[in-house]
């Protein structure tokens, strides 16, 4: 089925801390199917477009992939959709309703850290949208506590990325222009537990 949806775009680099880098970042990359986005991988990072549920999903399964590795791995990067440069505005999807990645992203059990933070821009309103975000009740396994400029979220790696995907989805329904800086973290040796 082809369904038409604003396009969003991220931009993410994956950082395996540990001397196999190569092997785990280009082993991140051929484990996910990227077929609902468009996507391309220069030397300093990866670009995709699609859906907001599609670029989610791949960003959740390559830093999955990478994490159950062991080693410690980050995923940083940047979400944005309306931006007033961007001219593709709408494209076309064929997709069968479900992320591509989920059914293996749910089976890789990965606990992790995260920080974001929000930028609905053009908004006089901004910091009541941002609050309504903080409010993640509804997902009781991630824990949430405010950093500096961020949110960080602690919990199950997949709880992550549905907690991340949602909060941009949501300010997306109320906001034309967005965008969400985000780094996620595993198996980290400084790691809080």
């Amino acid at each position: 089925m082809t369904v038409k949806k604003r396009t969003a775009g991220a931009q993410f680099t994956l950082f395996p801390m540990c001397d196999r880098f190569v092997e785990i970042i280009l082993g991140a990359l051929d484990e996910v199917d990227t077929a609902n986005v468009e996507m391309k991988t220069d030397d300093v990072n990866t670009e995709i477009r699609g859906s907001i549920e599609d670029i989610f999903d791949v960003m959740q399964a390559v830093f999955l992939h990478a994490a159950k590795t062991g080693e410690h791995v980050a995923l940083s990067g940047t979400a944005a959709i309306g931006c007033p440069g961007d001219k593709s505005g709408m494209i076309q999807l064929e997709s069968s309703g479900v992320a591509l990645n989920q059914e293996k992203s749910t089976q890789i059990e990965q606990k992790a850290g995260a920080k974001f933070s929000l930028y609905p821009l053009g908004d006089t309103d901004y910091m009541k949208k941002i609050e309504a975000q903080i409010d993640f009740s509804s997902n009781p396994e991630i824990k949430v506590t405010p950093a500096q400029g961020a949110t960080r979220l602690d919990g199950n790696a997949n709880g992550i990325f549905k907690t991340l995907e949602k909060s941009f989805n949501n300010i997306a329904e109320a906001v034309d222009h967005v965008s969400m800086a985000f780094t996620v973290s595993a198996n980290s040796p400084s790691s809080k537990e």
